[in-house]
């Protein structure tokens, strides 16, 4: 049995082939530059070289056109026909205070994606034409909706509400919904399960770092806050998002410069953040580049990134009161031990101590490491997130009608002996390559 899962965004369409009987992935891959001209596929089976192919998608129905057509393939497919997949999952950004957990996409589902347009212009279109195309591909199997604001619904009313009129929020749906839930999901039980702790007694500060970024608050295994608000613009400084900023400023530089509401938006969806403050550059890896060069402004916006993570991790701290972990995930969570390190640094009076040779160490996607030192009275561990298997699991129980709320649903991941076979496969490799890394594997 096979389960495809997909994620559209407002320039790509990533997917995954899962085999659910092997608990294996067969192939991962994303089209980029979908509506942008000069797209291109690329494609990875195990065992297999990378496969890249120039195609142009100029919507994300001939994306989702091009990755049928790349898993059936003869000499590069992975599956024989899609009649072996039995499910879909589709990673939507956005489900508004509609939904508490994954659902069937029906009617009544698509209606209200398509209400909370506004809430992600970008995003939820992308993620509508992507459902749409899928299911006049696979009309006849289950297409179910991963929300990545549904883990955010356990949030209390002095977490998700702003101080403003409160009529908003009864005719608008004005408040505070968070995003990365998918992923935050996938950490909080790894880090259950690593820490020995019912996942329901557990409290945890996950920082999720990427391109987009966000904290997370979970008390008692349950988001209890978290850092974007009623759309993934506020909280951290990201690749392209200014995160927090004084309210007035956007109305202040409107009346100084003519900028209408729409040119606003996008300056600060996608000229602000580190691009806003380096002038040049929103990736982390060139930014580290030009400040171990000297450039001034690129080392500025790292300092201002660290400091805006660590405020909101002090914040959580006292909100909490009692935290069995810090956790770092995502791209620049995962990778960027520059990065880490200027957060961590000078955390020891909250409890938190980290190792920087064990910060060096960790640089992989295959493990769960741990870098704080033995006397931390806080944890410190790295956990890759796999949004993917969630999507899958979901999915999977929905198509067979197992599937309920995270509180009251068990995922694999949550078992002490579960194992990722794909990502061993690959320690195995890293190991005989640098064997040092076993020391800060996490269990």
């Amino acid at each position: 049995m096979v389960i495809l899962t997909l994620n559209c965004g407002s320039s790509s369409a990533k997917y995954q082939v899962y085999d659910w009987d092997n608990k294996d992935v067969l192939a991962v891959g994303v089209v980029e530059k979908v509506t942008l001209g000069n797209s291109f596929i690329t494609h990875e089976v195990k065992g297999k070289p990378k496969y890249t192919l120039e195609h142009d998608c100029p919507t994300h129905t001939d994306a989702v056109d091009l990755i049928i057509k790349t898993l059936t393939d003869k000499e590069r497919g992975v599956i024989t026909d899609m009649s072996v997949i039995k499910a879909v999952g589709h990673r939507v950004l956005h489900g508004g205070d509609k939904f508490t957990k994954s659902v069937i996409v029906d009617d009544a589902a698509m209606k209200a994606f398509n209400e909370v347009k506004d809430l992600g212009p970008l995003h939820i279109p992308a993620n509508i034409m992507g459902i749409e195309a899928a299911k006049k591909v696979l009309p006849d199997v289950p297409h179910c909706a991963i929300m990545d604001t549904a883990w955010h619904q356990t949030m209390p009313p002095e977490s998700y509400l702003y101080a403003m009129p409160y009529e908003w929020y009864e005719k608008y749906a004005v408040r505070r919904y968070g995003f990365h839930g998918t992923s935050f999901l996938y950490t909080a039980k790894r880090a259950a399960v690593l820490l020995g702790k019912d996942p329901f007694k557990t409290n945890l500060i996950i920082a999720h770092l990427g391109n987009g970024s966000s904290v997370n608050a979970v008390k008692d295994g349950c988001s209890f806050d978290t850092s974007m608000g009623i759309t993934p613009l506020e909280g951290l400084i990201m690749g392209t998002r200014s995160g927090d900023a004084d309210l007035a400023t956007p109305f202040y530089v409107m009346r100084k410069t003519g900028m209408s509401a729409a040119e606003m938006e996008t300056a600060l969806n996608k000229k602000s953040g580190l691009l806003g403050i380096t002038g040049q550059y929103a990736d982390r890896r060139d930014i580290q580049a030009a400040a171990l060069k000297g450039d001034k402004r690129a080392l500025l916006s790292q300092n201002m990134e660290a400091y805006r993570v660590k405020k909101y991790i002090g914040a959580y701290r006292t909100v909490l009161g009692r935290v069995d972990a810090l956790v770092f995930t995502a791209g620049v969570g995962e990778f960027a031990t520059f990065m880490r390190k200027k957060i961590l640094d000078g955390l020891e009076s909250i409890g938190i101590v980290y190792d920087p040779a064990r910060n060096e160490l960790a640089h992989t996607r295959n493990t769960e490491t741990i870098i704080s030192t033995p006397e931390s009275q806080i944890p410190v561990y790295i956990i890759p997130t796999d949004e993917e298997l969630v999507m899958t699991e979901d999915a999977f129980a929905l198509m067979k009608g197992t599937y309920d709320v995270h509180t009251k649903f068990t995922y694999s991941f949550q078992s002490k002996d579960y194992v990722n076979k794909g990502r061993a496969a690959g320690l195995k490799d890293e190991l005989a390559k640098n064997p040092e890394l076993a020391s800060i594997v996490a269990k």
